[in-house]
């Protein structure tokens, strides 16, 4: 009887996989980790990435490893608005001696260039704007790069003019009504997400559009046109003060207004090649001192300054002969110190570069800049 064999059954070994996936927990405590300026790089790793870089999930792991950050949007008109975040490049991409940093476009919404633009936490609030809607709320969620409706403010104007933060509230002013200039103001609380009635100043604030606003220690600054007062309201106590005069710095016939910011509680702007603050001790302005590196240009464009984590960003923008317009960036950082028993501050360049090119045609406008916890 011949003896048969029975030959070995060969399983198929399964392929090896050089980057095995990691346990979603993981993935996502450890993208947390990562700067969100090379969040696009990442996105281009696949699409579930993409949906975790979007998801709820990975900034509320940012948050309880407290990874949140300060991230800048620009918003530029062409004149159709267009927006942007910035970003950091991958490093094989870069030219020599280039930061990285470049200005990405993200989901704009088709309306008109905003007037009143306001950063609370991760959320952009749009706030009218549109004489059609005039009191309509737009927001830009900066997690998802959303953008929804927002609650309505209680009072119908057009052209509210001016916005801004104050101790967690938005506090909007100024515009039209049938013509008419109208000194309402109102409050939106972004937590209760409820719009509240305001105490109107007691004299004109202005004009329309010349009407202007910042924040600063806790109060909310209201300028009008040259002849009228700079009037301050102080929301814990409710009512309104006038200083009397307009100060200095601010011409609402021209772009002054836009070349100011406020970091930490000290007034800084831009003017004529130079950075000034503000001493309240003795009232009086100071030049921002030893800001090496920082070039002249020409101060009829368009230019910003923007807070973002105790820093002032720069944006203006510059034309590169007949071929293109670019948007420029810097980043300062900000020093005081005593000098000969004075206070002073100085900054320091930390980078500098082209961080958007785009063709001559454009009418490029640096409408505004922001920064958002993300």
């Amino acid at each position: 009887m011949r003896k048969t064999t029975t030959k070995p059954v060969l399983t198929p070994k399964p392929e090896s996989k050089p980057n095995p996936s990691l346990p979603d927990d993981l993935l996502l405590s450890c993208i947390a980790r990562v700067s969100r300026l090379y969040y696009p790089t990442l996105s281009l790793v696949s699409k579930s990435f993409r949906l975790l870089l979007a998801s709820p999930e990975l900034y509320k792991t940012r948050s309880l490893l407290g990874h949140t950050e300060s991230c800048l949007y620009v918003c530029l008109g062409f004149p159709n608005p267009q927006w942007y975040t910035l970003c950091r490049t991958p490093n094989r991409t870069r030219k020599t001696n280039s930061s990285g940093n470049r200005l990405v476009p993200i989901p704009s919404p088709s309306s008109p260039l905003p007037t009143n633009l306001v950063a609370v936490g991760s959320s952009i609030y749009k706030i009218g704007g549109d004489v059609d809607s005039s009191c309509s709320v737009s927001v830009l969620d900066c997690r998802s790069h959303k953008w929804h409706d927002g609650l309505s403010m209680q009072v119908e104007g057009d052209n509210f003019s001016t916005a801004s933060l104050v101790d967690g509230k938005i506090y909007v002013a100024g515009g039209y009504r049938d013509g008419s200039s109208v000194n309402w103001v109102q409050a939106f609380d972004p937590e209760t997400q409820a719009w509240s009635s305001v105490p109107s100043p007691s004299e004109e604030i202005g004009h329309g559009a010349s009407v202007k606003s910042l924040a600063l220690e806790g109060k909310f600054y209201l300028f009008g046109n040259i002849k009228s007062k700079c009037q301050v309201y102080d929301p814990k106590k409710g009512r309104w003060t006038s200083l009397g005069f307009n100060p200095d710095w601010f011409n609402p016939d021209c772009r002054f207004y836009s070349r100011y910011c406020v970091i930490e509680n000290v007034l800084f702007y831009w003017s004529l090649g130079n950075f000034f603050w503000h001493d309240a001790k003795v009232n009086a302005w100071r030049r921002l001192i030893d800001v090496e590196g920082f070039p002249y240009f020409c101060h009829r464009g368009s230019c910003k300054l923007v807070e973002s984590s105790g820093k002032m960003v720069v944006l203006w923008d510059k034309c590169d002969g007949e071929q293109d317009n670019m948007i420029c960036c810097a980043e300062i950082s900000l020093e005081r110190r005593k000098e000969d028993g004075y206070d002073e501050i100085f900054g320091k360049v930390e980078w500098l570069d082209v961080v958007l090119t785009v063709p001559k045609s454009w009418n490029l406008l640096i409408t505004d800049a922001l920064s958002a916890i993300v």
